[in-house]
């Protein structure tokens, strides 16, 4: 588990868990319509500003990740395109595109649960949230509830062998 950077967000484990267990049904709506079974809520002082499952197939559109859809719905939601003191909950270590993306819109801290060893930007292949020569540092803390994610992924793509 990557360790909760001290000071940027005050949220507890077991808050963590909670909002991650959110994160995980939107996961789980988006495997039933036949998309990689990832979700994502942003939380800013207690309550859910945004929320997304990953939707590319739905949207025909490669950005369609469920950390961007989430981002997208909180800044609208706040009318803001900066998120600052909120929190976003994944159910998947988040890629470089959506770090990135996490990065400028100044979001304090990421919790995921599984790691993404093909294309994880946090730590197991890149580190964009850690990057010392980008602007904005993100806390972040991995594992929460990873068993139910990575258990999540697996069933899915099991199915879809199946099924090919």
């Amino acid at each position: 588990m990557t360790a909760f950077t001290p000071g940027q967000a005050s949220v507890s484990p077991s808050d963590d868990s909670d909002w991650m267990r959110l994160a995980l049904a939107l996961a789980e709506a988006a495997g039933a319509d036949g998309e990689v079974p990832v979700g994502a809520v942003v939380v800013q002082n207690g309550q859910v500003i945004g929320e997304g499952r990953n939707m590319p197939i739905a949207h025909q559109d490669a950005t369609a990740h469920a950390e961007i859809l989430a981002l997208r719905h909180a800044c609208l939601a706040i009318g803001n395109y900066r998120l600052p003191g909120a929190t976003l909950y994944c159910t998947l270590e988040p890629c470089a595109m959506c770090a990135g993306a996490i990065g400028h819109a100044r979001i304090a801290r990421v919790v995921y649960g599984a790691d993404d060893f093909r294309a994880g930007a946090v730590h197991s292949i890149f580190a964009v949230l850690d990057e010392p020569r980008l602007n904005h540092r993100v806390a972040h803390t991995g594992g929460v509830l990873a068993d139910d994610s990575a258990a999540l992924l697996r069933s899915f793509f099991r199915a879809r062998r199946g099924a090919g």
